[in-house]
């Protein structure tokens, strides 16, 4: 991914902690000149050999599934919050642009036998069901439910290198950039909100380093 210095993130906790609040990504695979790409729940977690992975599954009726081979390399795309930033709010004249946090994973993938594809979805379930107020458990649900996990095909992608863009306006003076927050907050949407929460968090990072 095209990063220029000046927006490069390389602090593995910030950004492993986006990947785990952000890990609705997209999964994207290449095969003979096809490329294939699915939106897909990717789980960060840790193999028995302690090496970063992304585990997950989609359907057997997935076209994608025939690119899914022990060995291959497999791209995964998270984005995070954006928003276009109007040259408007800037006391200077410039092109308007976009801010936004994007982090792209890739790997190599290992396909997951029926065990380990359990294992895979009740992690997966156990994480987000937690925040539920009646959780349900994976070894709760019935033989009859149980058999959808048939219908899937399980896998776990070795991390090989992660990059990570946090376009935050960090080319601009603390005037513009106090503007840009202003105007992003202004807004009141949650998307436009949170980019503003972190460029606030980068610029005040940057000062106390």
């Amino acid at each position: 991914m095209y990063i220029p210095k000046i927006y490069k993130n390389e602090n593995p906790e910030e950004i492993r902690a986006f990947l785990k609040a952000h890990a609705f990504g997209i999964m994207v695979t290449a095969v003979a000149g096809k490329s294939l790409a699915t939106h897909i729940p990717l789980l960060l977690d840790k193999n028995k050999a302690n090496k970063e992975i992304l585990h997950g599954h989609i359907s057997k009726a997935n076209e994608q599934v025939d690119h899914l081979k022990n060995g291959s390399e497999v791209l995964c795309i998270f984005n995070g919050p954006h928003s276009y930033v109007s040259s408007s709010w800037y006391d200077f004249e410039e092109v308007s642009t976009w801010n936004y946090v994007s982090v792209q994973v890739r790997g190599i993938l290992r396909l997951l036998d029926q065990e380990a594809l359990y294992q895979s979805v009740k992690k997966l379930m156990d994480t987000y069901e937690a925040k539920q107020e009646k959780p349900v458990r994976l070894e709760d649900l019935s033989e009859a439910t149980m058999r959808q996990l048939h219908g899937i095909i399980g896998f776990e992608i070795e991390i090989n290198s992660i990059e990570a863009a946090y376009k935050l306006s960090q080319n601009r003076d603390d005037k513009n950039h106090k503007a840009v927050v202003a105007q992003l907050q202004k807004t009141q949407q949650p998307q436009e909100e949170q980019l503003a929460k972190m460029m606030l968090k980068q610029r005040k990072d940057k000062k106390e380093l």
